[in-house]
């Protein structure tokens, strides 16, 4: 890969994807498999696409996967098709047309596809035009499934999100020696950036929130960085996950500046450290979701929530599960953890009046023993 122009698995490993996804196709009883990625989240809901190409593009692609022939990925920008061709390890790239729908639609038509499974969320006007144009064919979502097919990562897989987790430790420590009395939270995301462009990290995303402790109004990081400077007494939380190649870290932290914790901070963060530890202690093949809640019950026996969730699948992209703690789960996800899964562990303990909160967690991989972080950057409550 060192030598290669772009990053690409090797034919092995794409092989035995394919295998398993005509595996996925035929237990589900499917011919064909419609597959849509677009670039939010840092290209991140490219995931799916992802997979089955190796490429990670921007603007609306599809991969069409058939049980007999060779799969096709599809590009909608024409001026996108030489890149794409160069990247995916796809022998058929092809453009999608001033229609996409329409052309998936006529792909799915010329395969002679009766049982298509959609993965993604596609556009309406994707879905209608396809649907119209291959009106024989009848389709069933399968996103749910899909995704989690891909929770558990082959042994390729763990070497990239090591790497991803790498970047992401190099961020961290990047915006703990930014992080000064009056620079804006905006000015921040210049440090973070070169502390891993350069060696070819690519930006999921990264969330951040600054806040007095002596006068908190905000629990969680925030999506958009804003023009507050940062002060002595802040305490600043962040969430950040920078990737290699598309398969990203996820390192969850807290900061205070030129000052000690105050005390709500103090024993928040303790929480969060605590179950963090004990829910990481508690996931092992054959564990279940149940295992999770009883591990942070802790976060509601000392008068506390949280706002963010508590579990989720990671990596490439959000996956399935999405565990929250017991008394805010909002729907059930009965979940069973198996080896090779990759999992965020992010207790974000929060007061009831949601005014102050702290974030800790790592991108966590479930081994045959237990479960392990993939990142080296320290837990505790940093000090800057």
């Amino acid at each position: 890969m060192d030598s290669a122009p772009y990053l690409r698995f090797s034919d092995e490993e794409n092989r035995a994807r394919l295998v398993r996804v005509r595996a996925f196709m035929s237990d589900a009883g499917l011919d064909t498999l419609v597959v849509f990625g677009w670039s939010a989240m840092g290209r991140a809901v490219q995931a799916d696409v992802h997979y089955l190409s190796t490429y990670l593009g921007m603007r609306d692609n599809y991969v069409v996967v058939s049980l007999h022939e060779a799969p096709t990925l599809f590009v909608q920008s024409f001026n996108h098709v030489p890149n794409a061709t160069e990247v995916s390890h796809l022998a058929d790239v092809r453009w999608g047309g001033t229609e996409y729908g329409n052309t998936i639609g006529a792909e799915l038509k010329r395969l002679g596809s009766r049982s298509v499974g959609v993965v993604g969320m596609m556009p309406y006007q994707h879905y209608a035009a396809m649907q119209a144009t291959a009106a024989t064919s009848t389709f069933r979502d399968v996103t749910h499934d899909f995704r989690t097919m891909r929770v558990t990562k082959s042994a390729e897989e763990l070497v990239w999100l090591q790497k991803g987790a790498a970047h992401t430790d190099a961020a961290l420590r990047a915006l703990e020696q930014a992080l000064a009395p009056g620079v804006r939270e905006y000015e921040l995301a210049a440090a973070i950036e070169a502390a891993y462009l350069a060696d070819g990290g690519l930006t999921t995303f990264y969330y951040l929130a600054s806040t007095p402790m002596d006068d908190p109004d905000r629990c969680v990081p925030a999506q958009v960085l804003s023009s507050r400077r940062v002060a002595v007494g802040d305490v600043v939380s962040c969430e950040i996950s920078i990737s290699h190649g598309g398969y990203a870290g996820q390192g969850l932290r807290t900061f205070v500046v030129g000052a000690e914790p105050s005390a709500i901070i103090t024993e928040l963060h303790a929480v969060a450290e605590q179950v963090y530890r004990s829910v990481r202690d508690a996931i092992r093949p054959g564990a279940t979701h149940e295992d999770v809640w009883a591990a942070s019950d802790l976060i509601d026996d000392s008068g506390f929530t949280i706002r963010d969730g508590l579990v989720h699948g990671f990596a490439i992209g959000l996956l399935p599960p999405s565990l929250r703690t017991r008394s805010t789960t909002q729907i059930d996800d009965p979940w069973v953890f198996e080896e090779g899964q990759t999992l965020v562990i992010q207790p974000n303990v929060i007061t009831l009046d949601e005014t102050v909160g702290v974030q800790t967690g790592d991108l966590c991989v479930v081994t045959a023993d237990g479960c392990a972080s993939m990142h080296d950057y320290p837990l505790e409550l940093v000090r800057v």
